[in-house]
């Protein structure tokens, strides 16, 4: 059978000998000799598995997923089943199309995704009655340590902010966000006060507080003289909210909260252990420049078209880097599209009938409970009930053997949370374990048992999903065309190749991604007993292992769910070695000033000090530079963050050097995983000398990105710090103090996907990845080599795995900007190259090792091709403003209309190479105005009655 890495590495044998002469090298061997500097290259090969078949890794995951033995699990907590929808599951999880677009940054050709992820944003303003939404956050604990952060950042009265520093924390909040809050806290001296909301009387050092609706055990408490109190103290509110809840409760902006944050999972997106899922946050529109995350927002483009766009974006952390007030760097966006598509086939009054339902389930089970005698916590719940003075440890036998898992706060106490799976049978058999028949309650129809939703307190009043979106698509024929329709208006890897450097757009192979839709894994609780995620834990440990040989480290933690968290939790287990060892002083991060925008402002987060370190004019780390700050600050030196090979995509052959000036003053080294695909196979973090670094799975590991996620970072560390990964308070992993997502595993589900993609590529398949992935850069950069000048080159002259062109100069030559390239080339099909980063005016370009060479070349011409148009403008026979890359892109709409005032004809706009009609795409809307979506910000669909 054909190895997998031969369909998963794009250039066969005799493209390979093609490319090698081009870029005038006679083997692959002698070009990475030419690239990755000869003393950190690895002595042996990597200690992994033999490679395995597309059908033989398929039967061994199928077997490891035997292993798990999920039981009907209602231990709630932030979890609970579902039912995804079939039409979604198909058409969105399992699409490609979907699954491997890219973050919307190139807004042109991402309408649709820009949509979806617009209509996910409504559904949260709309269901918590506030007035902005970003487009979605990484989980709940997370989303209220955001939270936690932008109330700190809009403390009142400038003069006295250094004084307030105390966070309240209502003591009836789920312990997996108490854990991430107090880890957001720790490092920026905030005190984290827990208690009982009904007696605390705010000191005047508190900023803001976070409460749980409904709290942890179920009640659903009236927080508004709460909040009130706060108020008039000028602090703020948050409520950690349940979404699908507030289909029948009061929103929480009705009665005083400021923020809420919370989950969507309940909207359609299986457990999976643990995520991905799509984290909200909602707030007032006072407070939307200091929102953290993506907004989607409705501009108009160059034909006065409506047109979706990513707004406001200078409050990014690329941009603010250690100003920023968050490090987020993605959102969870499949999930959010998902989530958004279960609220749109649902709509209003179908998300009300679940959540009748789902309380309806649990009224009945209550009443059950109290007719027997047992004491409930409390007489106005949702969805889950306490009961009290209980034996657990009775309850907890009895419960297993008859295949359910309930929560157990105490030796005394049971949770149970009913979801939309609960029916009738269900309801007997668990009021059956408690010695509660029930059958006059439970047999009722289910008209009077719906009737029974009319109980809880605070119902809702308000309409919410009144748009025409939520109104529209509620067959499978017309939310399937609605899918499809948006899918026609992005471009993704099912398209063409998308070339962004830094980035890694690679395959995400099917039989990676095939078990992601498999019960056995998607309905698995974060918070269940071991022994019924055997499977999950031989995945993750078997997974570990081969991270940590490919790393070279001694221990991984899958905690951090994205690449941002990660470099997160990898500061903080700096910090908390640093603490043991009495050195707790040790602030300062040295940062080179080519690094990602997440760098710096993840160290701030973790409470460092960040000094920049220059670079020199090839794009290297500037040594004497970084040797005289690391002396300066010896006895401060808390680490320096590296990302290698750099971000100007060449290896730098001081790297050796760079560590042991920093461990020779005392700091750790930090390596950003952002690069690890030049990496795998040839060196290692580990064998650099580094101590810890995080990996970006969704870059170097297949993980899909989705429009923006899901990502997940593990990080790898030596063994020094090993005692220092984060740990869990529901399940015992790690041995530091800090806990830095919800779940004990971070996104678990998709870790199938990476244990793919090392299983079935082996070693020899991984390593010959990396070295394609460096042919096939250095490959467009000699091709190229007439046209566009490469920033910065190695030693030897060669590039990693990504190269920087130079445009720099066109904006004086030719009038033409980067901008205007990246937006012609959707014309060519191509989605563009990174754009001015990590240098302005510059395309950085990875082309990957899953693109063949017929595909580089398709890549080449368009360029080129646009180096010609550049080219006319400069000696005249183009217009200098209307051009083809000034009114590029070109629309459909436009090019058919009877309208036409460009001096070039249709032809060029729409076909400029004779390839492009063979595979043509369309962008839907031409260049977007993006300042008058800033100026005039909206970022919900427009209502139904602007249809009317």
């Amino acid at each position: 059978m054909i190895p997998f890495h031969n369909r998963h590495i794009g250039p066969n044998e005799a493209e390979t000998k093609e490319m090698l002469a081009a870029v005038e090298a006679k083997s692959v061997d002698e070009l990475v000799e030419q690239t990755i500097p000869s003393g950190i290259r690895l002595k042996q090969p990597l200690k992994l598995d033999a490679a395995l078949s597309e059908p033989a890794y398929l039967n061994k995951i199928k077997a490891i997923a035997a292993k798990n033995k999920p039981l009907r699990t209602l231990i709630g907590m932030g979890y609970y089943d579902v039912y995804t929808p079939a039409v979604i599951q198909r058409n969105i999880l399992e699409n490609p199309a979907w699954y491997t677009s890219y973050t919307p940054y190139q807004a042109e050709i991402s309408q649709g995704r820009l949509e979806a992820l617009l209509n996910f944003q409504t559904v949260v303003c709309s269901l918590t009655g506030m007035q902005i939404s970003n487009c979605s956050l990484l989980d709940e604990a997370t989303a209220a340590g955001e939270a936690m952060h932008m109330m700190l950042d809009l403390r009142s009265r400038e003069a006295v902010k250094a004084e307030k520093n105390e966070l309240f924390v209502d003591e009836n909040i789920f312990p997996q966000t108490l854990d991430v809050i107090r880890t957001r806290c720790a490092p920026l001296n905030v005190k984290v006060v827990v208690g009982n909301f009904a007696g605390y009387e705010p000191s005047e050092k508190c900023f803001g507080a976070i409460v749980q609706y409904p709290a942890a055990n179920g009640e659903v408490r009236d927080y508004s003289a709460f909040a009130k109190k706060l108020h008039d103290k000028q602090i703020m509110l948050t409520a950690a909210c349940d979404i699908l809840s507030l289909a029948v409760l009061q929103e929480p902006a009705a009665w005083g909260a400021d923020i809420a944050v919370g989950n969507t999972q309940r909207f359609g997106i299986p457990m999976g252990f643990g995520g991905p899922h799509a984290g909200y946050m909602a707030t007032k529109d006072e407070f939307k420049r200091s929102m953290p995350g993506r907004i989607i927002g409705v501009s108009v483009d160059r034909l006065g078209n409506q047109a979706l766009r990513m707004s406001l974006q200078t409050r990014e952390q690329h941009i603010k880097r250690e100003k920023a007030t968050s490090n987020i760097c993605t959102a969870q966006a499949l999930l959010a599209t998902m989530a958004g598509m279960y609220a749109t086939y649902h709509g209003a009054e179908g998300l009300k009938q679940i959540a009748q339902h789902v309380h309806s389930c649990a009224a009945a089970v209550a009443a059950a409970l109290e007719r027997k005698g047992l004491q409930l916590a409390s007489k106005n719940f949702f969805d889950t009930i306490e009961v009290q003075k209980v034996n657990a440890v009775d309850v907890k036998k009895k419960a297993e053997a008859a295949g359910y898992n309930f929560y157990y706060p105490t030796e005394s106490s049971v949770r149970i949370s009913f979801d939309e799976l609960s029916n009738e049978k269900e309801l007997n058999e668990v009021a059956s374990i408690f010695g509660a028949t029930g059958q006059q309650l439970l047999e009722q129809s289910s008209r009077e048992l719906a009737s029974l939703g009319s109980t809880v307190q605070l119902s809702r009043t308000s309409a919410f999903l009144t748009e025409r979106t939520f109104n529209s698509y509620h067959s499978e024929t017309e939310l399937m065309r609605y899918i499809k329709k948006l899918e026609r208006r992005d471009i993704s890897l099912a398209n063409s190749m998308i070339s962004l450097g830094s980035c890694t757009m690679k395959l995400n192979a099917a039989a990676e991604m095939l078990p992601l839709s498999w019960p056995e894994f998607g309905s698995v609780h974060p918070f269940v007993p071991r022994e019924q995620a055997q499977g999950y834990y031989e995945l993750i440990d078997d997974l570990a292992k081969d991270l940590a040989e490919i790393t070279g480290f001694d221990a991984v933690s899958f905690q951090p769910n994205s690449g941002a968290n990660g470099e997160y939790a990898g500061l903080m287990t700096i910090r908390q070695y640093h603490i043991s060892r009495g050195e707790g002083h040790r602030s300062i991060a040295l940062i080179p000033a080519s690094a990602h925008g997440t760098n710096p402002a993840s160290a701030a987060m973790a409470g460092m000090q960040v000094v920049v370190v220059t670079c020199d004019d090839k794009g290297n780390i500037n040594v004497d530079d970084l040797k005289a700050k690391a002396e300066q600050h010896k006895q401060n030196l808390s680490c320096c963050m590296i990302t290698y090979p750099s971000t100007h995509g060449v290896f730098e052959g001081k790297i050796c050097e760079i560590v042991k000036i920093v461990h020779d003053n005392g700091g750790q080294v930090y390596m950003d995983g952002a690069n690890m695909n030049a990496q795998v196979g040839y060196t290692s973090p580990g064998f650099i000398g580094a101590d810890v670094c995080h990996l970006n799975l969704h870059k170097t590991f297949a993980i899909p990105h989705g429009g923006g996620g899901p990502g997940e970072g593990p990080i790898c560390t030596a063994k020094h710090l090993t005692p220092f990964l984060p740990s869990h308070s529901m399940v015992k992993i790690g041995g530091g103090a800090s806990a830095v997502s919800a779940a004990p595993f971070g996104s678990a589900s998709i870790l199938t996907i990476t244990y793919g993609y090392i299983k079935m590529m082996g070693e020899e398949g991984l390593k010959r990845a990396t070295a394609m992935a460096i042919l096939n850069a250095n490959y467009i950069s000699k091709q190229l080599s007439q046209h566009y000048a490469t920033l910065y080159t190695g030693k030897n002259g060669r590039i990693a795995h990504e190269c920087i062109i130079d445009c720099r100069h066109f904006r004086a030559t030719y009038g033409v900007e980067s901008g205007d390239i990246a937006r012609r080339l959707m014309d060519y099909g191509f989605h563009a190259p990174t754009l001015s980063f990590p240098v302005p005016e510059t395309l950085m370009v990875e082309p990957t090792e899953s693109e063949d060479k017929a595909e580089l070349d398709r890549f080449i011409d368009a360029l080129i091709s646009i180096k010609n148009e550049c080219e006319e403008i400069k000696n005249g026979t183009a217009d200098k403003e209307n051009n083809l890359l000034k009114m590029s892109p070109h629309t459909a709409a436009e090019l058919v209309g009877n309208a036409w005032d460009h001096p070039y004809d249709r032809e060029r706009a729409a076909y400029p190479l004779p390839w492009v009609s063979e595979n043509k795409f369309f962008p839907y809307v031409s260049k977007i105005d993006s300042g008058y979506g800033d100026r005039n910000l909206v970022c919900t669909c427009e209502p139904i009655e602007s249809y009317l």
